[in-house]
């Protein structure tokens, strides 16, 4: 994983190194899709609701990794609670087909969806306490790697986190 923080232009004056960087290492899980799980009672309305789970077995262990190393981070003061809009750059490692060619770059266009990695990742963000909500990401930028073929590319599957504030008042 390289250090190099990357150039943020734009709009927005943010702060030029992030406020929580972290590597989690460990197969990302795409969450989005859901699929039937039989019938409930809704706790609002007392309604017969259907009952939806998680399609991919991938989504919960890739949540508590995230959740794990970011409260570790928060726990040892590399962190703190991030206050404001929030913009977040992550680049998921995924793990480079077999049948791959070994000489020259491959991209992993193809399942899953980077916006579905970005959800499970946002939501074990969010469950971990650094941020109120992932409401607070106002700009992101994701990227889906093999090993070794990109400068934030982690040596095996998992994803390198940075998250940036805003300079001055964040209201």
């Amino acid at each position: 994983m390289t250090t190099a923080t990357p150039t943020l232009t734009g709009p927005y004056q943010w702060k030029p190194a992030p406020d929580l960087v972290i590597a989690v290492h460990g197969l990302a899980g795409p969450q989005g899709s859901k699929s039937p799980a039989g019938w409930g009672k809704s706790r609002k309305t007392g309604k017969t609701i259907p009952l939806m789970r998680e399609s991919s077995k991938k989504v919960k262990p890739w949540r508590e990794k995230v959740q794990a190393a970011i409260e570790a981070a928060l726990l040892t003061g590399d962190a703190q609670y991030l206050v404001g809009p929030v913009r977040a750059d992550i680049t998921f490692t995924m793990p480079k087909p077999v049948n791959a060619p070994k000489r020259r770059r491959t991209y992993p266009a193809v399942y899953p969806d980077i916006d579905k990695l970005e959800r499970s990742t946002y939501d074990a963000i969010s469950k971990s306490g650094a941020w109120e909500d992932d409401g607070r990401v106002i700009e992101n930028q994701s990227r889906k790697v093999y090993p070794g073929e990109h400068p934030d590319a982690l040596d095996q599957p998992g994803a390198v986190i940075r998250l940036y504030t805003l300079t001055g008042d964040p209201s």
